[in-house]
């Protein structure tokens, strides 16, 4: 397979769309629209919040307290402690989905500070509980085990302190990328949720123990204070923005629609949908209220645009959950949360884009080309035709919206795919790459791939931008 024949390429004009969708969605030149001043100012509010947690502990050690290793093991235990627990509020509050949180970080920013800062905070964790049980055992001439033994049965809260690190250790195992993909994701996203428990089995030993903590003032209840506004911050991101938006538009499944084998749309019709204020390239976490599905949300993004009729999302069935969703009938109720994420034209920061997808990462993509100005540009990569989804409607935008369209089919290893996923292979199809923005969603190893290939053809990692779903 050559290099031209890899590839079917459509540029075209015709009439509107029939599929609905919205105009072009306009940044000005060299503006993004998703500015650094709220990213600055929760950067900002973050280390100033660290400081804040260390500072008590600064001011109530004199010079000259660190007199020996027992002091500086012991001092060392309680510092790393009071970062996890700020570490542990900060992890909880970005896993809150608080719309303002998403507006000014960004959904992929989001997720790498979360995982980010959940390596971080396991290692505070880990290094206060070590560095105390060590402390502790050189100042009362314990061995070590005996020294744990001491803590959990004569210092209050502690069992459940020992409790709440044995679970971040599991949720941080559980968060490299190599055992993350091996885990089924109902599995992960349960172990994720345990995050709240370890804040709340916590919680305790900080103010029976914690050195700053114990005596009540200022510090002890600053930290309240913190408290307090993360749970707020659950509270609202989790429970009732949630439960307003699902009694406002009651959705339920209108059809489900085979796309190939192994794809379906299932199309959703409620009430008020012209009031969601909703871009292409988001994403609800959905829970089809039927017996086999309830208990479980998934996201999925929306593989068309908002029209006020339905929404329609498009799924690849790959596991139990997935297939059976084939069978959901007319009338079933879907609990909605959303929408979410900052992957759609108006976090753009150009007016062109170039659009890559695999699979069934075509779905916000697809979505997006409604609401992008003409002259965009798709590649769309599948191992075989029949793996190319919703064709007849990517043809159709390739003519309404003045796009840019080429099919690369065949496996990584095949001559013409891999010279057209190159940097030299990009800017032929696409000559002005580094200055228009760049939309990557399909398997993992295509959009690991493509950043690096991206990148090395001199595409601004800012104007990269990837589909996440993972908090």
């Amino acid at each position: 397979m050559t290099y031209q024949d890899t590839y079917a390429a459509g540029r075209r004009t015709g009439p509107s769309a029939p599929y609905g969708g919205r105009p072009a969605a306009p940044v000005p030149p060299g503006r993004p629209r998703r500015g650094p001043g709220g990213r600055r100012a929760l950067n900002g509010a973050f280390w100033l919040g660290l400081v804040a947690a260390v500072l008590p502990w600064w001011l109530a050690t004199p010079p000259g307290s660190l007199a020996d290793t027992t002091d500086v093991l012991t001092a060392a235990g309680r510092i790393t402690g009071l970062v996890a627990g700020y570490l542990l509020l900060v992890q909880v509050l970005m896993m809150s989905r608080l719309g303002v949180l998403e507006r000014w970080l960004g959904g992929e920013r989001i997720s790498r500070a979360h995982r980010d800062v959940g390596a971080t905070l396991l290692v505070a964790v880990l290094a206060h509980l070590a560095l105390l049980v060590v402390g502790y055992a050189r100042m009362e001439k314990n061995s070590i085990l005996g020294q744990v033994g001491s803590l959990l049965t004569h210092y209050e809260d502690m069992v459940s302190a020992f409790v709440a690190a044995g679970i971040m250790v599991a949720v941080g195992v559980t968060a490299v990328r190599g055992v993350r993909r091996r885990l089924p994701y109902e599995l992960w996203h349960h172990l994720h949720l345990t995050s709240y428990l370890a804040l709340l089995l916590g919680y305790g030993h900080q103010f029976s123990n914690g050195a700053q903590l114990y005596e009540p003032g200022p510090v002890r209840t600053g930290w309240i204070a913190a408290y307090l506004l993360v749970v707020a911050a659950l509270v609202w991101g989790r429970l009732i923005a949630p439960l307003r938006f699902n009694l406002r538009h009651r959705l339920r499944v209108a059809d489900v629609v085979a796309e190939s084998p192994d794809t379906i749309s299932i199309y959703l019709t409620g009430h008020r949908l012209n009031q969601i204020d909703l871009l292409g390239g988001q994403y609800f976490r959905w829970r089809f209220l039927n017996p086999g599905c309830w208990w479980q949300s998934h996201p999925f993004s929306l593989s068309a645009a908002g029209n006020g009729r339905w929404l329609r999302l498009t799924v690849k069935v790959v596991g139990g959950h997935t297939a059976e969703l084939r069978d959901l009938h007319p009338g079933t109720r879907v609990w909605a949360e959303g929408p979410s994420g900052t992957f759609t034209a108006a976090h753009r920061t150009r007016e062109r884009a170039l659009l890559i997808a695999g699979g069934s990462g075509i779905a916000p993509l697809r979505a997006m080309l409604e609401e992008l100005p003409p002259g965009a540009a798709l590649i769309y990569r599948a191992r075989t035709p029949a793996d190319v989804l919703l064709h007849n409607e990517l043809d159709w935008l390739a003519q309404a919206r003045r796009t840019s369209v080429w099919y690369v089919i065949g496996s990584r290893d095949d001559p013409g795919p891999r010279q057209v996923m190159s940097p030299e292979g990009l800017r032929r199809l696409v000559p002005d790459l580094t200055r228009r923005d760049v939309y990557l969603c399909g398997p993992g190893g295509l959009v690991d791939e493509a950043v690096r290939v991206l990148r090395r053809a001199g595409v601004p990692r800012r104007q990269i931008h990837l589909a996440t779903f993972e908090l």
